[in-house]
Parts: structure tokens; sequence; C-alpha cells
């Protein structure tokens, strides 16, 4: 088994499959665009939505990429050895290429091969999907095991919850996995012991997935017309078991901030200093992203306060002193910069916005833990109220809550709490959390209207403000459209109401709208908007045209023709943070 460090093996990846006919291809945004199922991008697929489902990738059927992820689903297991909030996951992509028999060979070769990663074939076992009415045993994926020399008793079948990918509740491509464990050396904890064992004598390493089917609307699963591969390696936890590293967090990628930690604590205890390390990590690649999202009590910025504030209190009980945050956001960017560059150049904006919240938290961390003590020795089960005041007061989000309760054998009622945070007419943190959930973005013909709507609305903006506007983000879900945007100041109503009749008259115009494929030089030259530039790759991009009104480079999809929209209308505009504008804004049906 090959030692190597984190930037070695993403490289040594990206150019075996590039070496394979794959287009490598950039990480996209942590914030998704366009897609209401997700807060953050939680895996490699997200991004690509578009081609899963059969719109053609300008760089072809072949490509890899390592994707910026974050996932809060598994936050209570953040502080083993192991979970993170924030990764890296390498990928290679088959849009309608090639299928499982080549996929599975590139990823034993790359697994095995002594010029690759040269794991030992003894230590390598793996999981196939079992079979059930939906599907059929993955007989194929076995034989394609086998045939590369994994023995049968090393082949294991799982059923759907352990190797079937598939969007949980929604519609579209799913299909079985096959996926790679490494034997640590460990003894069996039992006589069951098998790959996907939590005890920690396995390790999953990579994830081929198939995705051969459809999840219908009435829970069938037909055969898609174009068969996918999806696969997914994360970065550190592979680098950990390449350098023979217990931990991720004993890696080059989170080694520096451990020592700062010690150097810091005075108190010092690994379970907290772990989930400082992930926690201040995640929070600093959300603030670098080049779509700014500050914390706030709705959506990201919710997620993102409660990671600091989370980080906060658990260095408070390993005795730091003073705001600390800052200082492990700069070895973050220290470290991560070279490969990401972003957060270099967002760097004020980080440390900003950290020492703020900081500054925000301290000043009520102590009266909030006083107040919860009251709470909490009058009755060891927390009301729904009284963790709503701890929220509104104390600014404690009720995951903190939950888990301080749990510290002490209590519980908390969270879907009173939930009513509550209703009733003050705020993002439920319920309907927040529903957007981890892996799945597809919307495809509805809804939200393709208020997709082609934005690409309007961003070039009347710049139309009506100025050319110094730039897209900072947007965000569909079938009911409105939410598009953030550079401006200093906040818009006149004379303005507001310029863009929106600009959009109407678009609209009405009836522009054809058309896709074109050109490198992003040539785009650029042509006088396409590309504002987020590092997310192309050299080589062929799409490019939208709203007949002589917009043209941006863009993934799709989009109507073919302005006149399909319905009238667009401006429901708010506001601030999101420094320099950064909001517009709210729906299309309804023209009567």
């Amino acid at each position: 088994m090959r030692a190597m460090k984190a930037a070695e093996l993403r490289k040594l990846y990206l150019d075996f499959f590039r070496s394979r006919g794959h287009a490598v291809i950039p990480s996209a945004s942590l914030i998704p665009e366009n897609d209401p199922t997700v807060l953050f991008t939680a895996a490699g697929m997200h991004p690509l939505v578009p081609y899963l489902l059969g719109q053609p990738h300008p760089l072809g059927k072949k490509l890899a990429d390592t994707q910026k992820c974050l996932r809060t689903d598994d936050i209570e297991e953040v502080g083993d050895p192991s979970h993170l909030t924030f990764f890296e996951m390498l990928g290679n992509w088959s849009l309608g290429d090639y299928f499982k028999e080549e996929a599975i060979s590139m990823s034993f070769e790359f697994l095995t091969g002594s010029k690759y990663l040269a794991i030992p074939l003894e230590k390598i076992s793996v999981t196939c999907f079992a079979g059930d009415s939906d599907a059929p045993r993955d007989n194929e994926s076995a034989k394609a095991w086998e045939k590369l020399g994994i023995p049968k008793e090393r082949i294991y079948f799982n059923p759907k919850k352990d190797n079937w990918w598939g969007p949980a509740g929604l519609t579209g491509p799913c299909g079985p996995d096959t996926e790679m464990f490494v034997d640590t050396g460990k003894e069996k904890c039992s006589a069951n012991c098998r790959p996907g064992c939590p005890c920690g004598k396995y390790f999953e390493i990579w994830n081929d997935v198939f995705m051969e089917y459809e999840k219908t609307v009435d829970g069938k699963f037909p055969k898609l017309a174009q068969q996918n591969v999806d696969t997914g390696m994360g970065l550190e936890r592979t680098a950990a078991i390449l350098q023979g590293k217990s931990t991720v967090f004993e890696t080059e990628l989170f080694s520096p901030i451990m020592e700062k930690l010690q150097e810091l604590a005075n108190n010092y205890d690994a379970r907290s200093a772990r989930i400082i390390a992930d926690h201040l990590r995640a929070a600093t690649f959300v603030l670098g992203d080049d779509k700014a999202v500050a914390p706030s009590n709705v959506e990201q910025g919710y997620i993102l306060r409660r990671l600091i504030r989370r980080a906060i209190r658990h260095g408070r009980m390993m005795g730091i002193e003073g705001n600390f945050c800052g200082e492990i956001a700069k070895q973050v960017v220290s470290i991560n910069s070279g490969q990401w560059p972003e957060l270099s150049r967002n760097s004020k904006f980080i440390y900003s916005q950290m020492e703020a919240e900081e500054e925000r938290f301290g000043r009520t961390l102590e009266r909030g833990l006083h107040e919860f003590g009251k709470i909490f020795s009058l009755s060891p089960s927390v009301s729904g109220k009284d963790a709503f005041l701890l929220f509104q007061s104390y600014g404690f989000p009720l995951e903190m809550t939950q888990e301080l309760a749990k510290e002490k054998g209590g519980k908390v009622d969270a879907a009173a709490f939930n009513s509550e945070f209703q009733k003050h007419q705020e993002t439920s943190r319920v309907g927040a959390e529903k957007k981890f959930k892996s799945g597809l973005a919307d495809q509805s013909e809804t939200t393709v209207k208020l997709h082609t709507a934005t690409h309007l609305l961003h070039a009347a903006l710049r139309m009506v403000l100025g050319p110094h506007v730039m897209q900072k983000g947007s965000n569909i879900t079938p009911e409105r459209l939410r598009f953030d945007f550079t401006h200093p100041e906040k818009m006149t109503p004379e303005q507001v109401k310029k863009v929106e009749d600009l959009v109407n008259m678009q609209i009405g115009r009836f522009l054809p709208v058309k896709r074109e494929e050109m490198t992003l030089e040539q785009a650029q030259k042509s006088g396409a908007l590309a504002f987020f530039s590092e997310k192309y790759e050299k080589g062929k991009v799409s490019v939208y045209s709203a007949g002589d009104f917009s043209k941006e480079v863009c993934a799709g999809p989009h109507v073919d023709n302005t006149g399909k929209l319905g009238k667009f209308r401006i429901l708010k505009e506001e601030a999101v943070s420094a320099g950064v504008r909001r517009i709210k804004a729906v299309l309804t049906e023209v009567a």
C-alpha cells in the first residue's frame, strides 16, 4: 500500500482517469444552483443533474472531478475517527458510455495497481446489491469482481438500504451500487462481522453507483434509456488509510489545526478538538465560497451558524479563553488555499464573519448555559417553549439544546420547538433539514421556467443598475426564485419596477432560447456572462442565449422561448451581507 499525502492522491486519481479518456471538470460551488432539494452540495452528482437526465455535457460522456461536499445528516458522529461535515469527494462519471464491467475494472486497477494505491488484493472485500421485487440481484457486478480475482467468499450481497443509491422519496435516476472495503487488520468483533460492520475492521474506500433505473411517481423502477456510472471516493478518509493513520485528524489536512487547539486549550479533549476542527473547517469553506453565505437563522446561514456555535461551545469546554475561531480559520485557509484559491480570495470575509459570530454568541453563551441549567433543574424534559427561548434570547440552535440535554440524560420536545418557530414566521429547522436528503434537483416545468427567468433578471439588473452587478448565487423552488447579486445599496422602488418591466418586456417579445457549445474563452469574447469561471474547465461549455437580451454560460435546463414564462413579479429586494443584495420573485399565469 502506497503512503501518500492528500494532494498526491488527488492528482494521481485525476491523472488516472484523464489518461483513460475522462475530461477533468472543476468542483462546483458548495451552494447548489437551482436545486431546491439540498441546501449544500452533498454529493458529486448534484451539479451534474441535467447531464444524468440526458442533456449532453460540453466535455463529453466521461468525466472526473474532486467535488467539495458538505453533509450534516450524521453530525452527531463527528468527533469519532472518521466522520466529517465537509469533505472532498473524488469521482468519475459515465454519462451513457461505459457501464459496470469497465467501471469496476478501473476501480480495481486504481486500488491495486503498483503505480497507483497498491492495496494488496487480499485486503479487499466488496459488496453488491442482493436484489428485491424492484430489481434483480446484481450478479453482473459480482462476476466482474470475480473475474478480477476477488474470491466469492469476499463478495457480499446486501439489501437496498445498504447497496442501492436512489432519490429518497423523490423521482429520478437510481440503481444498485458496489462498495469496496479495505481490511484494516483488526480482529473481527463477532462471527457475523463483515464489510459495513461499524466495529472498524472494514474501511469503505470507494463506491460505484450504477444508475440503470428511474424511480417513477407511482414507485416503479423502469430501466433508463441512458445508463450512468457515478463513483465516489472520500479524499480525507482514503488519505488516512494510505498513511496508516487511525484517524483523519492525524493527516496533514488537520494536524496543524489540532496542534493549534492543543496550544490554545487549558483542558484538551480529543473529541471536542475534533468537533471544533471539523466544524470550523466546514464553516471556513462555506464562508469562503464565492456565493457569500453569512451566518443567519435560515437555510444555509442557519447551518453555518450552528457549526460555528457548536465549535465555540466545545472550545469553552476545553478552557479556550477569548476568541479563537479566526485563528482556526487561518489554519484552514493556509492548509487548503493551494487547491482552493477562493479561500484566500475571500479570506477577509471569512475572518470578519467568524469574528462577528463569535462576538455575538460569546456575549450570550454563559448566560444561556446558566438559563439552560435553571430550566433543566426543573425538568429533564425541555419544553418547546423553553428551547425556543434559548434560541431566541441566547442564540442556541435547537441542536445545541438537544446536545446539552442529551449530555445530562434528558431530551427536548423538538416538535413543540418547531411549532414555536413557525409561529414567529421563521423558516422551520425541520423544513431545512429535509433539504439535506440525497435527491436530484427538481426538473419540473415550473422550476425550468424560473431558471430561465433568472437569466432575464440578471441581464435586466445590469442594464438598470450597471455592469458592476454580478451573480453571487441563486436558489429555485417550485414556488419562487431567489437571486443574489453584488450592489452596494438598496434598490429604489423605481429601479425595482424598471427591472420588473424589462423582464416582462422580454417575455412579451417571445425570444427564442438557444443553447450553443464553445470554449469558455469564446463564450466570454461573444459577450456571455460567466462569473463563476473557476467552475469551468478548459474545453467546451454550454451557453444559453435569450434572443438579443441575455447570454450566459450555464448548465441549464431552460424553456425554448421566453413567451412560455408567464408574468414576472418581484416580491422582495433585501440585503444579504455587505455589498450583496437579494431579489425574490415569482412567475404567474397571464390572465
